[in-house]
């Protein structure tokens, strides 16, 4: 796992990929997420993370400031050729804990309803949804979870 900054060579597949996914899955408004300024993922609130295998980044993630005692993870991906290898259980695991190092006590994150790939991985790692999950995702709009970390 190493830190970087988002602009790093080294997350430009990261940012490629999402920007793909997000506007692929919902058009222009998709593009826009990825438009937040890079700094806010930057200590003394955030940290952008990416795990790196053979010199290559296979995974990553970021958090920023959503609180004082929260934080608001983003950015979570995994490569399209590491898919259903674990990897982004093991890029959460490692946000939650940088997170607490920065003295977060919580995580918040959204994400959207057509991905359902995240909404499963973010109930089966322990997040509280903050919304109705016998609802039809596409008519709730974003998915909000929680979860303690102290």
């Amino acid at each position: 796992m190493r830190r970087v900054r988002q602009p790093d060579p080294a997350a430009a597949p990261l940012v490629a990929e999402l920007t793909y996914e997000y506007t692929s899955r919902y058009g222009l408004s998709g593009a826009e997420e990825m438009q937040r300024p890079a700094d806010v993922f930057e200590p003394p609130h955030g940290q952008f993370l990416l795990l790196v295998e053979a010199g290559e980044a296979v995974a990553g993630g970021a958090f920023m400031r959503h609180d004082a005692e929260t934080a608001e993870l983003k950015r979570i991906w995994t490569h399209s050729r590491h898919r259903r290898r674990g990897l982004a259980r093991r890029v959460l695991a490692e946000l939650e804990k940088e997170a607490r190092t920065f003295g977060y006590r919580r995580v918040h994150l959204t994400t959207g309803p057509r991905q359902p790939e995240a909404r499963g991985l973010y109930l089966a790692t322990g997040y509280t949804p903050l919304f109705d999950v016998g609802t039809d995702p596409v008519t709730i709009g974003p998915l909000v979870f929680s979860k303690e970390i102290h």
